[in-house]
């Protein structure tokens, strides 16, 4: 008999995020909870940092598609959207007319794409024109790739991450791509000028024309379709660092185009957190236990929620709240003690007594869990995400890689803007342009703590490793920046010199030897061990070392034929 009553949790949102919380939840305590998720796109969850891939061709839209919660106590409710929070009465409303009761509610809503204030990008009704759209939904990855067919020539604006994975998308699909940025440098939040000149020159080696320091001052459209951009140019900005739009310079031209994609930032969604009066900012506000000021009872995860360590828009960023989230509710639901349910069913042969309420921990930080159970860990070290004074580690949340075909850029942690503090931090820098390659580390105590790698990907896996595990580097950090010329005493040309602790799925935290345990005695498929591991599930590109492993699991694990 057992006297524990589920906890209802409401989930608002069915992204990424929003999903993972509930697998999470699941993994850790299947009976405890009662779920409802509202999830306004009509379809199954889907891995959003993919659309690139989908728009370049080089993934389709059903290998995006994640699994949906499998449990008893599970009600996913798709293309129904949240309309308000009832936080007296603990109810969420729905746009289909349901209301749904809650102990706890989760708002994982995500963030819009940002829509500038052009001339000509919106509509009489509101919306953007044929021929323009955001790339941050299902429906904007289709309708794109749907456009090349008849678009030999492209804008992309903004030269952000999805920037860049757009234009080189699109390039490989024999368009004629041109791509403003704003500024003068590409990805100017993660790159030094130097790197993204690097950068540039590569775009440039794909055919892609880039317009730095640009603005998109007016969108023409004919006939209700776009035909092209106008861009000025921007010298004004960069002389003064102003933010806004600014007054343009000599540079007045017209960019032909039937397809232009936005890729300018995004704006978390955060009206029903607002209207239900909680404090929002640039995001929902909430504290290092992601739970709103306001109201202990409502949380915000993922691309809507504003922490107190701040947010880069990462996926694995928001996979690391879900976790730490749903370690928190699994703390507050207190397993019934054996004694308390001897007692409660009274002496043989008697009526069970009446049910008692229950039994909740109090909401005291410092009280010790008495359910929590350890979930896979966003890096590959044995680190938590605990709260400090400092607030949350988040190192292995923060690694940024596009996913640019032959263009390869990855950064993490200190790099960019966030330039090293030299009393404490060592920098090395390999800049080698002609190459195209463009390498930095920097190093404190001993440990990697930031790395900029640009044009060499065996490197950058190589500082990823070490940046997310915080393995010691060498003492001088001059020998990370090349691969080795010699191999080594025992190279890893098989899976079985990989030791089992070698991190495959960086955005999960998979080793090696977790595959091998999920595969166990039967040969799995790929897509088992996803389920299993969540390989895979991230940005795709442990994909072909996942499937190597799993294929030479069945081999080591065939049976060795008897002797004649």
């Amino acid at each position: 008999m057992n006297l524990r009553v589920p906890v209802k949790v409401v989930v608002v949102g069915f992204g990424m995020v929003g999903s993972r919380l509930v697998d999470e939840l699941l993994r850790r305590e299947p009976e405890a909870f009662d779920i409802t998720v509202l999830g306004a796109e009509p379809y199954e969850p889907y891995n959003r940092v993919l659309l690139s891939d989908v728009v370049a061709g080089r993934t389709d839209v059903a290998a995006i598609t994640m699994p949906l919660p499998d449990g008893a106590r599970v009600s996913v409710l798709r293309g129904v959207a949240a309309t308000g929070i009832d936080r007296e009465s603990r109810v969420v409303t729905a746009d289909d007319g349901t209301t749904h009761p809650y102990d706890h509610v989760v708002l994982a809503t995500g963030a819009a794409a940002r829509i500038p204030p052009i001339p000509g990008l919106r509509t009489a009704d509101g919306g953007l024109p044929a021929g323009v759209h955001a790339l941050r939904t299902l429906d904007d990855a289709r309708e794109i790739v749907a456009a090349t067919v008849n678009a030999p020539r492209a804008v992309v604006v903004g030269g952000g991450v999805l920037g860049l994975e757009a234009a080189v998308g699109l390039a490989g699909r024999g368009l004629s791509v041109t791509l403003i940025h704003n500024v003068q440098s590409l990805m100017e939040r993660q790159l030094d000028p130097e790197a993204a000149d690097v950068v540039r020159s590569g775009l440039e080696g794909q055919g892609v024309t880039v317009l730095p320091n640009c603005l998109s001052s007016e969108v023409l459209v004919a006939g209700g379709r776009a035909v092209g951009v106008r861009v000025k140019d921007n010298a004004d900005r960069a002389s003064t660092g102003s933010a806004g739009e600014g007054s343009a310079g000599q540079r007045d031209e017209v960019v032909a185009a039937r397809l232009i994609i936005f890729s300018v930032g995004t704006i978390p969604e955060t009206g029903i957190a607002a209207a239900a009066g909680l404090s929002t900012d640039r995001g929902i506000v909430v504290g290092h236990d992601l739970a709103s000021p306001d109201d202990p009872r409502v949380h915000a995860i993922g691309d809507c929620a504003q922490t107190p360590e701040g947010s880069r828009g990462l996926v694995a960023e928001g996979w690391d709240q879900a976790r730490r989230l749903a370690e928190k509710l699994v703390s507050l639901v207190e397993p019934v003690s054996p004694l308390v349910e001897l007692a409660a069913s009274g002496p043989l042969g008697t009526e069970p007594a009446e049910p008692t309420a229950h039994l909740r921990l109090p909401h005291d930080a410092a009280q010790p869990s008495m359910a929590v159970r350890l979930g896979a860990l966003i890096t590959g070290g044995a680190t938590t995400r605990a709260q400090s004074d400092r607030g949350i580690d988040t190192r292995g949340t923060d690694v940024v890689k596009v996913k640019g075909g032959p263009l390869s850029v990855t950064t993490m942690g200190v790099c960019g803007p966030s330039r090293p503090n030299g009393a404490t931090q060592r920098a090395v820098r390999l800049a080698d342009p002609a190459a195209g390659r463009y390498v930095e580390v920097v190093v404190s105590d001993g440990i990697l703590v930031g790395a900029t790698c640009v044009g060499d990907p065996r490197v950058a896996a190589d500082l990823t490793a070490a940046y997310t595990r915080r393995t010691p580097v060498p003492m001088d950090p001059a020998f990370l920046l090349l691969t080795p010329v010699m191999p080594t005493a025992a190279p890893a040309s098989s899976p079985e010199h990989m030791p089992d602790d070698a991190v495959v799925c960086r955005c999960n935290g998979v080793t090696k030897g977790d595959i091998t345990q999920a595969c166990g005695a039967d040969a799995h498929t790929v897509e088992e061990v996803a389920r299993d591991t969540r390989a895979t599930t991230g940005c795709g590109s442990c994909r072909d070392a996942v499937c190597g492993l799993v294929d030479w699991l069945k081999e080591t694990k065939k049976p060795v034929p008897e002797p004649a």
